[in-house]
């Protein structure tokens, strides 16, 4: 669309507001709204104002002024308001300069498609990532100087086979058997459905729904491959819809790794890979008919995997996943068809445009913009110096013996590990000026300043079970 176009849609949708939408650096959506006579051709170019200060790792005080700069390509109806209400996704500049901000995570996906243009080696990087989420019933948290706890209820949870629920009817998937259940053990595809429904009319194209491994309510909905900037502005509004589906069902969902002690946690395996000129490039005679650049692509990935940890799995939760025996991709190998691989190279067809790689240990905390970019960055980085992956590996990874397992890498093991390889091995996302230092050094120091330091002070409620008689 242009802006001219976006004026008329929002005429022919009778939109009585415009919803400003746009990405902090942390990967939440922010907003505000405002009423659709201020809808001008104008807006963007100009922008529209707003205070930087408030918003997460971006601008000091003394200098909050920030404009934002909405994208009529990105012109959607918004499903969810009781008023018409017209959406656009935006960018962040220097109201002084007009410069786009460097911290801004869609400046950085829209740096990162144009680096790799410039690289000569593609033109486009597909990405198709698969979040996984939890459907609860509700949640309950708190935690200050005297106590904390949680407590989440869902009506699928095989804990509450023993509760009374005039009646229990059973049919509750026990701890990791809720894999393609069907109803009515599986008591969610009709929500599920309705996500989907909600994307489509959006124009995100689905290509799978179902239950997840794990018991009280775990899902799954994969969107189709999309490039890069666009599939980071989808994952913004499969957040924001399955969110707001799960609440008119009197329902919450969570993206959190991992919500329960003994079951599976919620990863987000992305598929990537580069074309050109309308080629796919990953297509080759090597080993599961890959080419020599698809493998220096996994090589890459391989190599910056405990630095591209502090983006693709953010938080100090994150890390409750990442162990053995919950099918989480701990060692650093690839693999065709293996699931126990950090890297997987899918089976399903032969067709040289299916022909991808599926990083397994990302998880959807993820900053979408960010993760994916840097993701594309490691790949570029392993192409560009020719890195070997080393070999395959075929075997199931979580039977071999520490003897085995002692020259393959692995993923880091906590949050302030991940930002301290990040700290020492990110020249390569500096590239093109994708990520600047400031971007780098901005995400380590709030990290290490909120998530780090808040888990280390606090006690945890099970060091009471293991330590209080001590």
């Amino acid at each position: 669309m242009t802006p001219s176009d976006v004026i008329k849609f929002a005429k022919d949708n009778k939109a009585a507001a415009v919803d400003i939408k746009f990405n902090d650096l942390m990967g939440m959506w922010q907003h505000f709204t405002v009423p659709v006579s201020e809808l001008e051709e104008s807006i963007f170019d100009e922008g529209l104002g707003f205070d930087g200060s408030s918003i997460r790792g971006w601008k000091a005080i003394n200098a909050s002024d920030m404009l934002v700069i909405p994208d009529p390509k990105t012109a959607k109806m918004d499903p969810f308001t009781k008023y018409p209400t017209l959406s656009l996704i935006c960018n962040i500049a220097d109201p002084i300069t007009k410069e786009f901000y460097e911290r801004d995570p869609r400046t950085i996906a829209q740096k990162g498609e144009n680096y790799l243009k410039q690289t000569g080696i593609g033109d486009t990087f597909f990405v198709g990532p698969e979040p996984e989420f939890f459907i609860f019933d509700g949640i309950q948290y708190n935690s200050n100087q005297h106590e904390s706890y949680y407590h989440i209820d869902s009506a699928e949870g095989s804990w509450n086979t023993g509760r009374d629920e005039k009646p229990n009817l059973g049919y509750k998937p026990r701890y990791k058997e809720g894999y393609f259940p069907v109803a009515p053990t599986d008591s969610l595809n009709d929500i599920r459905q309705e996500m989907v429904a909600e994307m489509e009319k959006i124009g995100i194209r689905i290509e799978a729904q179902h239950h997840e491994v794990a018991t009280g309510g775990q899902a799954e909905i994969d969107m189709r491959f999309q490039s890069l900037v666009s599939m980071g502005d989808s994952f913004m509004w499969y957040k924001y819809i399955i969110k707001n589906v799960a609440r008119r069902h009197n329902k919450t969902v969570t993206f959190m790794p991992k919500p329960l002690f003994g079951d599976n946690g919620s990863g987000m395996h992305v598929h990537q890979s580069i074309w050109k000129d309308g080629k796919p490039l990953f297509f080759g005679d090597k080993y599961a008919n890959v080419s020599e650049m698809c493998l220096h692509y996994i090589g890459g990935i391989i190599k910056h995997a405990p630095a591209l940890a502090a983006f693709t799995n953010p938080t100090t939760n994150s890390y409750r996943r990442l162990v053995p025996g919950y099918e989480a991709p701990i060692n650093l190998a690839y693999s065709s068809r293996n699931r126990s691989a950090a890297i997987r190279i899918p089976m399903y067809s032969n067709n040289p445009k299916a022909k991808r790689i599926e990083a397994r240990f990302p998880d959807p905390t993820a900053n979408g913009y960010l993760a994916f970019t840097a993701l594309m960055m490691a790949g570029l980085d392993g192409i560009q110096n020719k890195i070997d992956p080393g070999k395959p590996m075929d075997k199931d990874i979580y039977s071999l013996s520490p003897q085995e397992l002692k020259d393959i890498p692995s993923m880091p093991a906590s949050l302030d590990e991940a930002l301290d390889n990040l700290h020492k091995d990110h020249e390569f996302l500096l590239k093109g000026d994708v990520f600047t230092s400031d971007v780098i050094q901005a995400w380590i120091d709030y990290k290490m300043e909120v998530d780090v330091p808040n888990m280390r002070l606090r006690p945890h409620p099970y060091e009471f079970a293991m330590y209080f008689d001590a």
